[in-house]
């Protein structure tokens, strides 16, 4: 076993191999779970939930004036029942001159993809495009809205990866705070700039493309790679390779070329592991008025093969069970 350094969390991470299991050995085992018939479900029936915000139909938007068309393929609509909510005011205070609050305020929204049960892995490049432009284009629509400082866009696949419909769908969640992962990374990528006049991510990419041992996908924009300080086991990190820090300035080229690397990726997780559940999140410059420069946006894929036990709980140093350069070797044949 090994503990390897995240040279962008300062956190160690624990890569304790396995001698006895190989890489199929992490197939995912399904559980029988009950299936919600589209009759039943809240995002077959769309017309249910909130006025949508965007809508496309076939990898075109389409009009929201016009109301929801037969055809549409994929939909933005308003969380029902949103933890975050718009507000003028924050309402700040402090409890017992100790404790500080303020209101849940932002905006969350759900993204939908017309098909009932096709993961992303099975939906083709073109719709997995048009789901990136509905990313870019609610994120140009919500950064610029009172207390939005913050937008994560994420998307929870499967049983066991907190996913609250079996529906493959994603959200976006808008918060006045910028989380603490994503503050630690943005100061860690300034200091390392400013010693090194380098971005740590793009000396990465340069070590990881001559290395080579962890790569799973490269085109012409964008790697795909399992980290050498995997937070858990077959994690893939989907990055473009020129540095950019901003994921809302992604242009047309670059998200074709994101959406294979997606396809590619999420096919070989399908098909080595069983089609496990994962999380998908995106990390990117905050939308807060500041420069941030020496960031490096990225796309993050956790197979969720694991639980947490009390060590990880406890201690805050997570476990992976295979190398990242196994888990790399066996993905790419996938």
């Amino acid at each position: 076993s090994e503990l390897r350094y995240d040279l962008i969390s300062k956190d160690w991470v624990v890569i304790a191999i396995s001698k006895g299991k190989k890489p199929q050995g992490f197939k995912f085992k399904k559980m029988k779970v009950e299936k919600i018939a589209k009759k039943d479900c809240p995002f077959c029936n769309i017309e249910t939930q909130r006025k949508p915000t965007l809508i496309y139909s076939k990898g075109k938007q389409y009009p929201l004036d016009r109301g929801i068309p037969k055809d549409w393929t994929t939909i933005v609509i308003p969380n029902l029942f949103p933890v975050f909510k718009p507000s003028d005011s924050l309402d700040e205070s402090i409890e017992g001159g100790l404790y500080k609050k303020m209101k849940a305020v932002g905006f969350q929204e759900i993204i939908v993809s017309k098909d009932h049960e096709k993961s992303l892995a099975q939906l083709g490049v073109k719709r997995i495009k048009e789901l990136l432009d509905a990313y870019q284009q609610r994120y140009l629509d919500l950064m610029n809205e009172k207390h939005v400082n913050h937008i994560s866009v994420f998307m929870n696949y499967g049983l066991g990866s907190g996913a609250s419909q079996p529906h493959p769908h994603s959200q976006i969640i808008t918060t006045p705070l910028i989380d603490k992962d994503l503050r630690i990374s943005l100061m860690n990528a300034q200091k390392y700039y400013q010693k090194n006049k380098d971005c740590v991510y793009c000396k990465m990419i340069r070590w990881e493309k001559k290395a080579k041992e962890r790569v799973i996908f490269e085109n012409q924009d964008f790697l795909a790679l399992c980290p050498f300080a995997s937070k858990s086991s077959f994690q893939i990190i989907i990055t473009p390779k020129k540095h950019k820090s901003n994921f809302e300035d992604i242009t047309e080229k670059e998200k074709e070329q994101l959406a294979e690397a997606f396809e590619k990726a999420l096919k070989k997780l399908y098909k080595g592991l069983n089609n496990p559940p994962y999380n998908i999140y995106l990390h990117t410059a905050p939308c807060d008025g500041k420069k941030h420069d020496d960031y490096h946006w990225h796309w993050t894929i956790i197979p969720r093969l694991s639980i947490w036990a009390g060590f990880e709980a406890g201690v805050g140093m997570e476990i992976s069970t295979i190398s990242p350069e196994d888990a790399a070797k066996f993905l790419r044949k996938q």
